[in-house]
């Protein structure tokens, strides 16, 4: 489905006002697709290992 072009810049202005929140987004997404699709056994336990590390830091 095609976008407006009023969607479009809408869409343009919402990412130059929340570049901070973009760059989460993307970054999340890339996450979650490395997990789901290229990871390998090894990947998850160091993913698993540095997530703990990270709870850890959070509770402190």
């Amino acid at each position: 489905m095609a976008l407006s072009e009023a969607q479009k810049k809408a869409n343009k202005k919402w990412d130059q006002k929340n570049k901070d929140r973009k760059a989460y987004i993307n970054k999340r997404s890339a996450a979650r697709s490395f997990i789901k699709k290229l990871a390998t056994t090894e990947d998850l336990d160091e993913l698993q290992q540095l997530i703990g590390e990270r709870r850890k830091e959070e509770v402190e």
